[in-house]
């Protein structure tokens, strides 16, 4: 950030639970598979003995469909999917947020206005056993854009003192939801 310009880094799906939740899937797919296997072959490669019929074909449906899931997870984690940078250039005028999405014709997602065109920096807060709290900012006759991911996790004093920070940096006020 310097004082001109304020650009903030946007993770995407490259984050350590990703890779745990995927990890962890697709050994668990390979067990299901495994003894899937094992049991229609009438091996026992695991000390668990079932017949193929129907709990072997069911272990073995649910090892391919954890198979397909982790390797999707795979692929949005490589493709790094959501992540980008949003950028304030108070000089310019201009706001840019750029985000990568799936691959084909529109993978790069870019969104161009002016910083004039911005009403206010809105926090949506949704308190309870899921908390949310979302940072958006409010263009004029565009609607609200999420500068924050709902799974971010922010604490609320977080997410006040970025939105303090952003509201103060373009000048607008803070609306809160």
């Amino acid at each position: 950030m310097t004082k001109h310009i304020w650009i903030e880094p946007i993770t995407g799906s490259r984050k350590t639970s990703n890779f745990c939740w995927t990890v962890i899937l697709f050994l668990g797919s390979l067990g299901f598979l495994l003894v899937g296997t094992s049991s229609y072959l009438g091996r026992t490669w695991i000390s668990l003995e079932i017949v193929f019929f129907p709990q072997g074909i069911v272990m073995s449906f649910y090892g391919i469909a954890g198979l397909f899931i982790s390797s999707y997870l795979w692929c949005i984690i490589s493709w790094n999917v959501g992540s980008g940078y949003d950028r304030f250039d108070r000089k310019e005028g201009l706001v840019y947020i750029f985000r990568w999405g799936f691959p084909g014709k529109n993978r790069r997602i870019f969104l161009r206005f002016f910083i004039k065109d911005i009403q206010s920096i809105r926090i949506e807060v949704k308190e309870g056993l899921y908390a949310r709290r979302v940072l958006y900012v409010d263009i004029r006759g565009q609607g609200a854009l999420p500068l924050t991911r709902p799974d971010e996790n922010l604490t609320a004093w977080e997410i006040e003192q970025k939105a303090a920070k952003l509201a103060y940096f373009l000048r607008v006020p803070i609306e809160v939801f």
